[in-house]
């Protein structure tokens, strides 16, 4: 009921995108801001946080801060977490965001991407995070994954986290307490951001690659059918963290060139871009290693089969020659060779452990017992 009016009441007062300094009377109008999913916001001027009643007068004040100074870096930082539809347009209201941006905002699986509306940017980040298990199972997930959006416009940011883990809050917290760092204005913002989750993948990887370390060293010690199955699993995240990771690589590395990142913050993202370069090599590395692992260990599983298999071979041949001796003689004719003999069953007995004892011999010597 309250998405459904809210969205009502959006549609009463629509608004176009606005490139003036003040907001219109329709969007100061226009509702209550939705406080479900909004994590946190706050206006900055001067690298400090502003107290204001919203994120409209946080707008308001923002810009009107900006028209009265040269060179002002003040702005605004919205922070949601999975919304709902009607949230994300009353924002796209208020800042006058793309509609297309919007959609893959609220929908969310999107390819990670760098795209430009207007003034304003769109980027979208995958985020990956290592879970601990006591015990891997079948269904045991290793790398969980979500995204974070970033609506970067002049004076504001908008940022939109879908899962559970990589919460901004950090982020934050870190920029608020470095004035310095927040006054580089959005772009800034967007670098520490970009910078967090990298920094994410180089974490993650690493702890894949001990994963398959570990992994590695119990194949050529034993191998069982339950480390192939952990060996695929791993296989598996590496797919699922290359698909999240090297996407990013390409608008990462033109990210610099766009219009709306200042120059003097370019160099900081070709930084963050050599961090992802490094991540992506890395996690190719390793997913090739854990390719080689897969066909080592199904190869060692093969090889330790073909050796049961020979040695039940040698025992069954080895067998087979008493059980043909003593199978023969079970017929109980009575014309039979040395069966009116008393060293009949001495000869007979000594001649099987003879040539099981010629056998057993010949196949040690060959290496198959």
């Amino acid at each position: 009921m309250r998405s459904s009016t809210l969205f009502r009441r959006i549609n009463r007062h629509p608004v176009q995108p606005r490139a003036a300094h003040s907001l219109t009377k329709s969007v100061r109008e226009v509702c209550v801001p939705p406080v479900d999913s909004i994590v946190e916001y706050g206006a900055y001027i001067q690298g400090k946080k502003v107290c204001a009643p919203g994120i409209v007068e946080s707008l308001e004040l923002v810009r009107e801060h900006n028209k009265n100074s040269d060179g002002a870096n003040a702005f605004v930082w919205v922070g949601l977490h999975e919304p709902e539809a009607p949230e994300v347009e009353w924002l796209s209201e208020v800042f006058g965001l793309h509609p297309l941006a919007v959609e893959d905002a609220v929908k969310a699986h999107q390819r990670p991407k760098v795209e430009r509306y207007g003034e304003s940017l769109f980027m979208v980040l995958k985020t990956v995070a290592y879970l601990d298990h006591d015990e891997l199972t079948a269904n045991s997930e290793i790398i969980a994954t979500g995204e974070i959006m970033v609506f970067l416009g002049v004076d504001f940011v908008v940022t939109v986290r879908h899962g559970e883990h990589c919460p901004l809050t950090l982020v934050r917290e870190r920029l608020e307490d470095k004035p310095k760092l927040m006054n580089r204005g959005p772009a800034g913002v967007l670098h520490a951001i970009a910078d967090h989750v990298v920094d994410q993948y180089l974490q993650v990887a690493d702890l894949m690659q001990l994963e398959l370390e570990e992994v590695e060293a119990t194949v050529f010690a034993d191998v069982s059918s339950r480390d192939i199955n952990r060996i695929y699993q791993l296989k598996r995240e590496m797919l699922e963290m290359k698909r999240a990771v090297t996407p990013l690589q390409s608008p990462l590395s033109a990210l610099p060139q766009r219009r709306v990142i200042p120059s003097e913050m370019r160099e900081y993202f070709r930084d963050v871009g050599d961090h992802l370069s490094r991540v992506c090599e890395q996690v190719e590395a390793s997913n090739e290693l854990c390719s080689s692992i897969l066909q080592a260990a199904l190869a060692r599983s093969n090889a330790l089969a073909n050796e049961d298999m020979r040695k039940i071979s040698s025992w069954v041949a080895i067998l087979a020659v008493p059980t043909m001796i003593a199978g023969i003689y079970g017929m109980n004719f009575d014309f039979m060779p040395e069966t009116k003999q008393v060293w009949g069953y001495p000869a007979v007995l000594a001649v099987m452990i003879t040539a099981c004892v010629l056998l057993h011999r010949g196949f040690r010597r060959n290496g198959w017992l």
